[in-house]
């Protein structure tokens, strides 16, 4: 799981490191909430836990400015205020569940994981698509002009992600975080699986749908939305 922390106590943050990345999270940290914007847009979420109480804006603030750009990313937020008022401002702006300081990394945890399984399970009932590519979230069917593809496991993770931010273009460095975490892959290993996955959804059809960009990364789209 993919997780960007927006906290200005370095000892919180040292302490959710400490916590999360052997349990196989992925943790980014900012430490104000314009870093926290900007790593927000981006670097593709699971989940951005957000300090309500930043140096230079309110979490509130931060969350309302990534839900205006479009930002579906969820968001648990982080506070030492407690009453309901608090709590109801925070959803408003578009916070997913509220976290009162001081907290049991362990309820962390389960939070984290309720947020992301309830999540699934919503993106798990829509079919996604881009041109005559489809692929099945629940089921992890591929198929392309209505024919089924069979893909492995590393291949199969990188379309998923791939195809849900299309037409974006995916950083190489975000495609192995998510992959394999903090640990840099062989230099070779995504070339490798990216041939896998475009001999499989483009090789036998007339338009090609993944395109690499060079010295960025990769690109999921129908040629018509592709800009050069």
């Amino acid at each position: 799981m993919y997780i960007l922390v927006i906290e200005d106590n370095p000892d919180l943050v040292a302490n959710l490191y400490d916590f999360l990345e052997p349990r196989a999270y992925v943790v980014d940290a900012a430490y104000d909430a314009r870093s926290g914007l900007r790593f927000a847009r981006e670097n593709d979420y699971d989940v951005i836990i957000l300090d309500l109480m930043l140096p230079d804006m309110d979490g509130v603030e931060v969350c309302k400015r990534l839900r205006d750009e479009g930002s579906n990313t969820l968001v648990l937020m982080l506070t030492a205020r407690d009453t309901l008022n608090d709590k109801l401002e925070g959803f408003a702006s578009g916070a997913d569940d509220y976290l009162v300081k001081p907290f049991a990394m362990q309820e962390l945890d389960v939070r984290l994981k309720a947020l992301v399984r309830r999540m699934r399970g919503e993106q798990s009932r829509e079919l996604l698509r881009v041109a005559d590519l489809k692929f099945d979230p629940a089921t992890l069917n591929v198929e392309r002009g209505g024919k089924s593809i069979s893909l492995p496991p590393i291949p199969l993770k990188i379309l998923a992600m791939l195809i849900r931010q299309s037409p974006r273009v995916v950083p190489r460095r975000e495609i192995e975080r998510r992959i394999w975490g903090n640990v840099r892959p062989d230099s070779d290993a995504l070339r490798a699986h990216m041939s896998v996955l475009r001999t499989a959804i483009d090789r036998p059809f007339t338009k090609h749908l993944l395109r690499t960009v060079h010295r960025i990364g990769y690109q999921l789209a129908a040629p018509d939305e592709i800009q050069d």
